[in-house]
C-alpha cells in the first residue's frame, strides 16, 4: 500500500488485517517496519524484487489538494504527484514475474467537475477545470497495468468525513465555536462518505472480481451544502448563520475554493452498488451525529 500513513491508509490498514490480509507499506522515506518497502516517486525508482509476490496493490499516494491556494508550482506538483507516480507503480508491476491480481488506485469525483443538479454515474462524462484534468491523468496512468490483464480499480472518492482529517476536521473548530455557516448559496451538492465505509470499499474492490474501472466512493444521497450545514451544526448543537459569501470564498482560497467549496458534483455510487456493496452510513445526519460523538 501507497499513502499509508495519510488519513485513508492509516484507517484502512486495521480494516484489511482484521480481514486477515497482510499488509506491507510502501514508503518514500526510511523503512520503520520491518516489512515496509522503499520507494521514489519522484526519482522514478522501484524495487521491483521487493514487491515481487503480492496478491493487490493498493495506491492511495499523492500531494495534498487542500494545503494551500493553487499557484501554478503547486498545481503541477499536485498533478505530477498523482501521474507520475502512479503510472510508475502500474508500469513496475507489469514487469513482475508473478504480478498482483488487482491494483485498486485512488481517485477522485473531482473527475466530473462543476455539474449543479446533474446526477452523475461512472458513466457519465468528465467535466472541465483543474481536479478534472488531475483525475484524467491519474486514471489513465493506470493503463500499464490494464494492458497486462490486471484488474484495476479506480476509486473515485467523495468527501471522506473522519474527525482526523479531511474537509471536516477543518470545519470542526468553527462550527464549534457557532460561526459555521453554508458556503455562497448553499445549493451546491456535496457527495460524501464516511471513513468507515471508504475504508469497507477498498477492501471490497481487493475481494470482490466482478469490480472494475472507475468506481465512485460516495454515499448513496448526496446533500447540498446548506442541509450538510445544518446537519453538523445540529451534531454539534450549535448555530449555523453565518453563511460564507461565495465572493468571499473566491478571495480567501482562489481557484482552490471555487473547485472544492463552491462546485457542485452530485454523484452517485452506480457500480459499488451493483457489486453487491452497502453502506453503513447512508444519512448525513446520523452519520454526523456518529462522527462528532466519537470525537468527543
Amino acid at each position: 500500500m501507497t499513502g499509508a500513513t495519510g488519513l485513508i491508509g492509516s484507517a484502512l490498514i486495521p480494516v484489511l488485517k482484521a480481514e486477515g490480509h497482510e499488509v506491507s507499506r510502501l514508503v518514500r522515506r526510511k523503512a520503520r517496519e520491518a516489512s515496509d518497502i522503499v520507494w521514489d516517486p519522484a526519482a522514478g525508482t522501484i524495487n521491483l524484487t521487493a514487491i515481487e509476490g503480492f496478491d493487490a496493490v493498493i495506491h492511495l499516494a499523492g500531494e495534498s489538494i487542500a494545503a494551500g491556494r493553487w499557484t501554478a508550482a503547486r498545481k503541477e506538483k499536485i498533478l505530477r504527484s498523482r501521474s507520475d507516480g502512479t503510472r510508475l507503480l502500474a508500469e513496475a508491476v507489469t514487469r513482475l514475474q508473478q504480478p498482483p491480481r488487482v491494483l485498486v488506485s485512488a481517485s477522485a469525483i473531482g473527475y466530473y467537475g462543476n455539474r449543479g443538479s446533474e446526477t452523475l454515474a461512472e458513466t457519465s462524462a468528465p467535466g472541465t477545470g483543474f481536479l478534472s484534468e488531475v483525475c484524467r491523468a491519474w486514471e489513465a496512468a493506470t493503463q500499464p497495468a490494464t494492458d497486462k490483464g490486471i484488474r484495476v480499480v479506480n476509486v473515485r472518492t467523495g468527501i471522506v468525513l473522519s474527525t482526523r482529517g479531511g474537509a471536516l476536521r477543518k470545519m470542526l473548530l468553527p462550527f464549534w465555536f457557532g460561526v459555521g455557516g453554508k458556503l455562497g448559496d448553499g445549493q451546491q451538492y456535496m457527495s460524501w462518505i464516511s471513513i468507515t465505509d471508504l475504508c469497507r470499499t477498498f477492501a471490497h474492490a481487493v475481494r470482490t472480481e466482478s469490480l472494475r474501472g472507475p468506481t465512485n466512493a460516495v454515499a448513496p444521497a448526496a446533500v447540498t451544502n446548506a442541509v450538510f450545514t445544518k446537519a453538523l451544526g445540529a451534531a454539534l448543537h450549535r448555530p449555523t448563520v453565518l453563511p460564507m459569501p461565495a465572493f468571499a470564498v473566491r478571495m480567501l482560497f482562489g481557484e482552490m475554493g471555487e473547485e472544492l467549496l463552491l462546485a457542485s458534483t452530485r454523484v452517485i455510487p452506480a457500480r459499488l452498488l451493483a457489486s453487491g456493496f452497502f453502506f453503513k452510513d447512508r444519512e448525513i445526519g446520523p452519520t454526523l451525529a456518529r462522527i462528532v460523538k466519537e470525537k468527543l
